[in-house]
């Protein structure tokens, strides 16, 4: 007897694949917070120890990739 393994057994997971159990209310959240981010003055990254490089780098992230 042979066991059947699914398609998505098979493929590898990649980082912009939802983690397990992401609830709406978490991309809500990263959504919103990269907004901010986006929105900040160089000054405020500085403060935050951000440069405004990563800070757009961050910000242009699409909601669904989370960070680990």
């Amino acid at each position: 007897m042979t066991q059947s393994i699914s398609r998505a057994e098979c493929l590898p997971r990649t980082t912009s694949q939802p983690a397990p159990r992401t609830t709406l209310g978490t991309y809500m959240a990263v959504w919103k917070q990269r907004r901010e981010l986006a929105s900040m003055d160089v000054n405020r990254l500085k403060d935050l120890g951000i440069s405004p490089r990563d800070a757009a780098k961050e910000a242009t992230r699409p909601f669904w990739d989370l960070p680990h």
